[in-house]
């Protein structure tokens, strides 16, 4: 899958100096194209991005705004899913029955809406006026 072989690559260049988690994601837009992130750290813990927040700003600062599916990748014992934050900008591009991937180091990848991820999720018929 060349989600999961542009995550991996990106997550290489993860900047994790304190926990040494590194994070990557990938994103294939309605498009076809492809837009990656890694996690960046800082040493005041809250300043830090993750990498699906870098890959959402990727797509976004090349004119697209429509997530057809996103891949996370993580060196940790398990598979990694986005975080709350993460699940909530995935959410803000992408449909509930969009696929979310979430992959171990030797490619075993686990599916998963981002519907499922984040049941009744906050969006935007929520600022609407009834």
């Amino acid at each position: 899958m060349d989600l999961f072989k542009a995550a991996m690559t990106v997550r290489e260049n993860a900047y994790a100096p304190y926990s040494n988690f590194q994070v990557g994601a990938a994103i294939r837009t309605t498009s076809g194209a492809i837009y990656t992130g890694c996690n960046v750290e800082n040493v005041a813990y809250p300043e830090g991005t993750c990498a699906e927040a870098g890959a959402i700003a990727a797509m976004i600062a090349a004119g697209e705004t429509e997530i057809k599916e996103i891949l996370v990748v993580a060196g940790g014992p398990s598979k990694v899913s986005p975080c709350g934050g993460c699940r909530q900008k995935i959410s803000e591009f992408s449909q509930a029955n969009t696929p979310v991937y979430m992959a171990d180091l030797a490619g075993d990848i686990e599916e998963i809406t981002i519907g499922g991820l984040l049941p009744a999720g906050f969006d935007k018929e929520h600022l609407e006026a009834k």
